[in-house]
This record gives C-alpha cells, structure tokens and sequence, in this order.
C-alpha cells in the first residue's frame, strides 16, 4: 500500500469514529511520507482526543 492509502484508509476510519484505527493508519502513512497530509490529520486527531474542557468538568 501507498502512502495515499493508508491516508484514505485514516479518513475512512475517522469518518466512522474508530479513532485508534485512524491514527494507526495515518502513522503508516507518515512512515512511508513524512510530508503526506496524514501528518495534518494526525495532529487534528490528537486534537480533537486530547480536548478538555474544564468548564464542562467543574461549572
């Protein structure tokens, strides 16, 4: 598989919320391409499952 696949694979994972799957794929990805945009979905990822809001937690 090329790095376009397992970027597309990443998204189609994320696109059904297997989170873990998606990052795992996008790490291949940048493994075969360190400048494939799984690099960006990579970080938006970690992103969206490192949010806290403390807000929410202690209103």
């Amino acid at each position: 598989m090329t790095a376009e696949d397992y970027y597309n694979r990443g998204n189609e994972f994320r696109k059904r919320g297997n989170w873990q799957e998606a990052l795992n794929n996008y790490l291949e990805a940048i493994a075969l391409d360190p400048d494939s945009p799984a690099a960006e979905a990579k970080k938006m990822v970690e992103n969206i499952l490192g949010y806290y809001c403390r807000d929410m937690y202690n209103p």
